[in-house]
């Protein structure tokens, strides 16, 4: 396969688990009261901090999965299993089992104390509303699957593009809230869900044929 498709495939796999349109509420929510130059500053520290996990994850995958003495096969099936049901879920419209609803706030009629532009795009935005555990596990998952450094590399560089698309869809959140509505979301974020379905039946497939080698034949 060329190496055009492969980060191809990779950037699918990435935005499609990621889905940057998911943290939009939380962004709009977080920084409304903050002017323009700092919600720039929060969407770009995320985007920042979503390219530093994928790259970190990267870079140690492999390495991690042999410390815990975990293979290949059974982290590709588990982390398939866990990337399908965030994909069952997002297509029943429920919330991210991986991720914490920080989005809602309790009826208390008090005002939220304003927060470090900094600080609240590393956590909730970037970590874990953008990248949870799901983002993490198949970054991990193609991580370990690398034969070369320029397979991490190819892993990086979608990790790179996919942060520089986070920033964007970030700095027109309001734009993009509005064209959509919380109809148009909902239908983007099930269709995200069912493309998300098919990544992780691939995951698991490959998984399945490492732990069992003759179903490759």
């Amino acid at each position: 396969m060329g190496l055009g498709m492969e980060i191809g495939k990779l950037i699918v796999a990435f935005l499609v688990l990621i889905n940057p349109f998911s943290a939009l509420s939380l962004y709009l929510d977080l920084t409304n009261g903050h002017s323009t130059k700092e919600r720039r500053k929060v969407a770009r520290t995320a985007a920042v901090a979503v390219f530093a996990v994928i790259a970190v994850f990267a870079l140690i995958g492999g390495t991690l999965l042999k410390v815990l003495g975990i293979s290949v096969g059974s982290f590709q099936v588990g982390g398939g299993i866990l990337v399908l049901l965030i994909a069952i879920s997002m297509m029943n419209g429920n919330d991210n089992p991986a991720k914490q609803n920080l989005g809602a706030q309790p009826e208390t009629g008090q005002v939220r104390p304003a927060r470090n532009a900094g600080a609240i795009a590393v956590v909730p935005i970037a970590i874990p509303i953008t990248i949870g555990p799901g983002g993490i596990s198949t970054v991990i998952i193609y991580a370990s699957a690398a034969k070369t450094y320029s397979d991490i590399a190819l892993i990086i560089v979608a990790g790179l593009v996919v942060s520089a698309i986070c920033y964007a869809i970030l700095i027109v959140a309001g734009k993009v809230s509005r064209l959509l509505g919380t109809t148009g979301l909902t239908i983007l974020n099930r269709i995200m869900g069912m493309m998300l379905a098919a990544v992780s039946v691939e995951i698991i497939v490959s998984g399945l044929k490492t732990i069992f080698p003759q179903l490759a034949g």
